[in-house]
């Protein structure tokens, strides 16, 4: 990840063993360093052990799903439909999105296109997410879908969700990871609050402290 990091950070290669002093981690390329400690970091995996072979989503955690029509409906069986099994930036914004565009199907407002302008609709979305490259095209990409998926529901008439702030928001947002990683969580956005507490010095996740809104301390 091309992040600045502090001067006491490194990255390296992919992890492939330990050593049988379980001290010493040996990377990809040979190169090998004492460690105390490892945190696994898995993110997310696609695992749906009590669905059958015929309804198991198996896609890896990528923009635009395998198996989904909309990415939502699996394609031989659209009474199963997934909510949220994109590679993630608007999360709770897109779920809402997909759950409206599931629920007008499920109630008959609308009805899925044919069998050949979805596959047409996915190739052609598949083809752009391949050629994404850098957070603001993802960025632009998920706001894309999710804004086709307002607007082909009563979405916007009965929420004061504006997909254009959203877009400002995260810009600004991975503009500011990449200047400094570690110091882009202080930062807030369109009028927002700033966090009570710095993030390397905010240790203390009570209520009371959650919701406090004082000045930043340094």
């Amino acid at each position: 990840m091309p992040f600045k990091w502090p001067e006491n950070f490194s990255t390296v290669p992919l992890l492939t063993k330990i050593d049988s002093d379980h001290q010493t981690a040996v990377f990809k390329d040979g190169s090998r360093k004492k460690i105390d400690a490892i945190i696994l970091c898995t993110g997310y995996q696609h695992s749906y052990p009590f669905l059958p072979d015929s309804l198991r989503l198996k896609s890896l955690n990528r923009l635009w799903v395998d198996g989904l029509d909309n990415g939502i409906f699996w394609k031989s069986n659209p009474k199963l439909m997934y909510i949220g099994m994109q590679d993630q930036w608007f999360t709770f914004n897109m779920f809402d999105a997909q759950a409206w565009f599931a629920r007008d199907v499920v109630l008959g407002r609308r009805s899925l296109s044919d069998r050949a302008t979805l596959d047409k609709e996915f190739a052609e979305w598949r083809t752009r997410e391949e050629a994404l490259e850098g957070d603001e095209a993802n960025i632009r990409f998920q706001a894309d879908y999710v804004k086709g998926l307002m607007e082909s529901t009563d979405y916007l008439e009965n929420s004061n969700f504006s997909i254009d702030r959203a877009i400002k928001c995260f810009l600004e947002w991975e503009h500011n990871k990449h200047e400094n990683v570690m110091t882009f969580r202080d930062l807030s956005h369109e009028g927002a609050p700033p966090h009570h507490t710095v993030w390397l010095k905010a240790l203390d996740d009570s209520m009371a402290t959650y919701l406090e809104t004082k000045a930043v301390k340094a």
